[in-house]
């Protein structure tokens, strides 16, 4: 279980990565990115970010190739701008919550239509 701190810090990361990524960051590949999640270690010393991006899965690596070029400015920016110790290291990944409930929606219909049609 998270503790509300790691919260606190999480949610923190995440308004402030997205709003540098929406002001500062010049690489064209970022236009399109959106910060979903940021999931901390609990020594906070490494951060997972979850992103979504604009398009098809060809403008998600593209982003995803962008970010881990920015990440020492982002970090840099990072550490300018929050009150915090240390900044974690941050690693990006795609966030893929929608495919998985879509995924899960589509199975629990195939289910229902299953047991309508045995009934």
């Amino acid at each position: 279980m998270t503790s509300r701190r790691i919260e606190r810090v999480n949610h923190l990361l995440r308004e402030e990565l997205a709003a540098l990524i929406l002001r500062s960051a010049k690489d064209p590949r970022l236009a399109p990115v959106s910060i979903m999640a940021v999931k901390t270690t609990s020594d906070l010393k490494y951060a997972t970010v979850y992103v979504r991006a604009g398009g098809d899965e060809e403008a998600l690596a593209e982003a995803l190739l962008g970010l881990e070029s920015a990440e020492g400015y982002l970090r840099r920016e990072l550490g300018r701008r929050l009150h915090l110790r240390r900044i974690p290291e941050m690693s990006f990944e795609a966030d893929r919550t929608l495919e998985h409930a879509h995924r899960i929606e589509s199975l629990l219909r195939q289910v229902r239509s299953d047991l309508e049609k045995g009934e």
